[in-house]
């Protein structure tokens, strides 16, 4: 218990701020346990609740600034890569947009309790050019709120966490197999998905090539443009004769198609 509180003691306040940072950047590290035990903690007397509280903060503001400087400056590069490692990243960058065109800037109070846009909401901020000082208005009421409630409620249930705690280590080796399956099977189910998903999609594609000698040969197609209200905005040259849509009209079988003819659909 003694080498605890002599860690506690001398490295407690400092690794709460470095690792909210570096959370940020380990996709598959989530901060919500570490708010957790940063409350509990507190609520057992060894971190005061206020330093906590303002540490956890400042890491993470700190993180989120460096990701929308990253995004202002890389742009879509930036969203790309973060995408590639998201677990479906075909509809990542889409429904951040989605979530940024419907709310603006106030979509980063909610932005850290969102699954996938809690990893790109602060890039795509910097890469639709939201103004710095609106961004880190509503990014740090949005910290707040995600700190507070996660700092509050492990300070609420330190008894409990404390007792988690204490039967994982009962429990040693089979605790880490039990999370470490349920995980790895929510990730094999989600990959599997995906890989269909993907089998079936590249059964129906067609080259930009195959596209124009259809047109040229002046083949009855209908073309319908899914890019993003803002990726239009940003490039707005499209195909030739293309029906601009939203994919949420698509996918609630709102769009009218016509059935005697190819259909091409074609997003960014």
């Amino acid at each position: 218990m003694e080498s605890v509180d002599a860690f506690i003691r001398h490295y407690g306040y400092s690794a709460l701020f470095v690792g909210m940072v570096v959370e940020q950047f380990v996709p598959p590290m989530p901060g919500e346990p570490l708010l957790l035990g940063a409350g509990a903690l507190a609520g057992t007397g060894y971190f005061r609740l206020w330093l906590a509280v303002t540490l956890a903060l400042a890491g993470t503001v700190v993180g989120d600034l460096l990701w929308y400087e990253a995004g202002r400056r890389g742009g879509h590069r930036v969203l790309k890569w973060l995408c590639r490692i998201a677990i479906e990243p075909d509809t990542c960058v889409r429904r951040g947009e989605n979530t940024f065109a419907h709310r603006g800037a106030s979509a980063l109070l909610i932005a850290k309790f969102l699954p996938g846009l809690n990893s790109i909401g602060q890039p795509l901020a910097g890469a639709l050019g939201m103004p710095r000082h609106r961004f880190l208005l509503f990014d740090v009421l949005g910290a707040v709120l995600w700190v507070g409630l996660y700092v509050g409620l492990g300070y609420t249930l330190h008894d409990q966490l404390a007792e988690a705690a204490a039967l994982a280590e009962r429990l040693g080796v089979r605790a880490v197999v039990v999370v470490a399956g349920a995980f790895g099977a929510y990730l094999a189910l989600k990959v599997a998905r995906r890989q269909l998903f993907l089998r079936q999609l590249r059964i129906a594609r067609i080259t930009v090539e195959e596209l124009a000698r259809k047109l040229d040969a002046g083949e009855p197609v209908s073309i319908i443009d899914l890019r993003h209200d803002l990726d239009v905005q940003a490039e707005p040259i499209g195909i030739p004769g293309a029906v601009h849509m939203a994919p949420s009209v698509l996918e609630q079988g709102h769009a009218v198609i016509p059935r005697d003819r190819d259909v091409v659909l074609y997003c960014s």
